[in-house]
C-alpha cells in the first residue's frame, strides 16, 4: 500500500532562526504588528510503498535521521495519512 508522509522540520526552540528573524522584521515592516517568533522550517512530503502506516512512518523516520533534519539543530514530526 502507499502511504503520504509528512515530515515537518523545525529548528530548535533554543537556537537562533536568522530566517525567522528576518520574516518577523518585514511583516513588522509591513505595518503587521502583533506577530511574534516568527520560525522558518521545511515540510516534506512522500508516498511511501509499505506494508502498514507504522511500516511507512519507520521509513520516514529513519530518512529524517539520515537525510532530512540536522538533529544537533533540528527536531521533526511526522505524520502518515
Amino acid at each position: 500500500m502507499t502511504y503520504t508522509v509528512q515530515v515537518k522540520v523545525m529548528p530548535l526552540k533554543d537556537l537562533l532562526d536568522p530566517q525567522g528573524k528576518a520574516v518577523m522584521g518585514g511583516l513588522s515592516n509591513l505595518g503587521l504588528n502583533g506577530v511574534s517568533d516568527v520560525r522558518i522550517g521545511k515540510n516534506i512530503t512522500m508516498q511511501i510503498e509499505a506494508a502498514s502506516g507504522d511500516a511507512a512512518k519507520a521509513i520516514a523516520e529513519e530518512a529524517a535521521k539520515k537525510l532530512l533534519a540536522n538533529p544537533v539543530m533540528e527536531q521533526f514530526e511526522i505524520s502518515v495519512n
